[in-house]
């Protein structure tokens, strides 16, 4: 019988597709927490030396992983503007190859439905 992923290793998956593409766009990582709502995930830099905090979202489809908390993004963007860092977000969304009901399982293919990394202005409105 297949494991589902627990909650944390959703995360980690999500993490993993995300931090392919930060490397791929040239990101350097200062530092990388994996810890289920704790946040940034990902500390970067560019090659101007612009701080950037990577926010990182997995849900289980049919959920729109575009869709973020924009309240709560409020106060995070504040943070960001504290620290002189643009923040990036970027919704990793999961599913069950056979049955949306059904959970992802361990060593099993699986549906992704990632849109790339969103920038999000950190200026105030």
């Amino acid at each position: 019988m297949s494991k589902p992923l627990t909650e944390q290793e959703l995360h980690n998956l999500a993490m993993n597709h995300v931090g392919k593409d930060l490397e791929k766009r040239g990101f350097e990582f200062i530092a990388v927490n994996s810890k289920l709502k704790k946040h940034p995930q990902f500390v970067c830099i560019d090659k101007s030396k612009q701080y950037y905090f990577v926010i990182v979202k997995a849900v289980i489809l049919p959920d729109n992983p575009n869709n973020y908390d924009i309240v709560w993004m409020e106060s995070f963007k504040k943070h960001a503007r504290e620290n002189d860092a643009k923040v990036l977000y970027a919704g990793v969304g999961l599913g069950n190859m056979d049955n949306e009901k059904s959970p992802i399982c361990l060593n099993e293919e699986y549906l992704l439905e990632y849109n790339g990394i969103q920038v999000l202005e950190t200026n105030l409105n």
